[in-house]
């Protein structure tokens, strides 16, 4: 498996959202959906629409921790989510691909995600953990709570969430970048 980056840097956040907002509504909202949760891609991809929980909140068992998991949905992200399930069955998946009852595939949203990436211009090393990454990183960066995180994203340690999060190296290299003897 390959190690994947965060997107750190806010502006290339915002390209991204402007890219997907002018292609895809339902690519804009898993990008969304993915920056702002924190959820990994499988319970993102499984999610369906009775999963939303009067706009306020979604609903589901996690997949690989199999524990419950509510998030709060943002106002920001509450419009989103509106036009997002628009004409949908509470059964129905809320990534289902083009003439499918099914959602997409994991592999399928790499290859949006990537080739949204390649089309501004961005050359870390992308993949769909990226999405979690990216939540993890700026919700530390704007958090600063460490533990906090720890226990949404379900860590076992705070040093392994930052280390997820690239933290540590971030960390790391500005301290070398600076060091001279």
């Amino acid at each position: 498996m390959n190690y994947v980056e965060p997107i750190r840097d806010t502006k290339k956040i915002a390209q991204l959202k402007e890219y997907f907002t002018k292609t895809n509504t339902r690519n804009l909202l898993l990008f969304t959906l993915g920056i702002n949760t924190g959820l990994r891609i499988s319970d993102i991809l499984s999610l369906k629409v009775n999963n939303i929980i009067n706009f306020e909140f979604i609903e589901l068992k996690e997949k690989k921790t199999k524990k419950y998991k509510k998030i709060p949905i943002t106002s920001a992200f509450k419009n989103l989510l509106k036009i997002g399930i628009k004409d949908k069955k509470p059964q129905d998946f809320i990534f289902n691909g083009a003439g499918s009852a099914k959602p997409i595939t994991r592999i399928q949203a790499y290859r949006i995600l990537h080739n949204a990436c390649s089309k501004i211009g961005i050359d870390e090393k992308i993949g769909t953990h990226t999405l979690r990454k990216t939540f993890g990183y700026h919700f530390y960066k704007k958090t600063k709570d460490i533990v906090m995180l720890q226990n949404i994203l379900n860590h076992s340690s705070s040093d392994v969430t930052k280390r997820y999060i690239g933290i540590t190296q971030d960390m790391i290299e500005s301290e070398l970048k600076n060091f001279i003897l």
